[in-house]
């Protein structure tokens, strides 16, 4: 069985970090091999270009424009990208925000997504508070994000903590001050082992 799993969650709430750390536990774990599929990193040079063509700002990937026209062709690239992968047997690690596709339901969706029974799924909603958020995001200095920053009240509004039924299966990841007992509890819920085995997986990274 292969494995596909999201890292989900806004901007500055780790999504990355916490991706890189559980992907050679995972494999250990799993037996099976993984790749890392990051949006911005697969799709960030063909987006700089576009929209410095369509505005002149190759940063901007927050404004309307962007939201309106590249967003959903980068996702549905990313998840094309994943099914090739797992199609040949190897499991799939996909970050992004994702925060509408979560709202939604659509991950857990196998028909939107494209992948059988035979795939296991599990979708991570990473997250932390505004405030940190917003102080890695300027730490980080990523040109990228000089929209965000500019334009904090519009963006804030697009953030959200999934509550009620948008929580179902979703695995819920606090990056505040992760621990390492934190780490290895989400990487056992991932490999579908209870809580309790957590002991047993192989030591995450802090």
């Amino acid at each position: 069985m292969t494995h596909l799993v999201f890292f989900c969650g806004h901007a500055g709430t780790g999504k990355t970090t916490v991706a890189r750390k559980l992907i050679g536990p995972l494999m250990k774990a799993s037996g099976s091999p993984f790749c890392l599929l990051d949006k911005d990193t697969l799709y960030g040079g063909y987006s700089a270009a576009a929209m410095a063509m369509l505005t002149g700002d190759p940063n901007d990937r927050d404004s309307p424009l962007f939201l309106q026209h590249l967003r959903d062709p980068e996702y549905r690239g990313l998840l094309d990208t994943a099914r090739d992968n797992l199609e040949l047997g190897i499991g799939a690690l996909v970050v992004g925000p994702l925060s509408r596709e979560v709202r939604e339901r659509r991950l857990f969706d196998r028909a939107w997504l494209g992948v059988g029974a035979q795939v296991a799924l599990r979708v991570v909603w990473v997250y932390t508070s505004e405030e940190l958020a917003r102080q890695r995001i300027v730490e980080r200095a990523n040109p990228n994000d000089a929209y965000k920053l500019a334009h904090w009240d519009e963006y804030r509004q697009r953030r959200f903590m999934p509550s009620g039924e948008i929580c179902d299966d979703l695995l819920m990841f606090d990056t505040t001050a992760p621990t390492s007992a934190d780490y290895e509890a989400l990487l056992a819920r991932i490999v579908g082992e209870p809580r309790a085995a957590s002991t047993m997986m192989p030591p995450v990274p802090v």
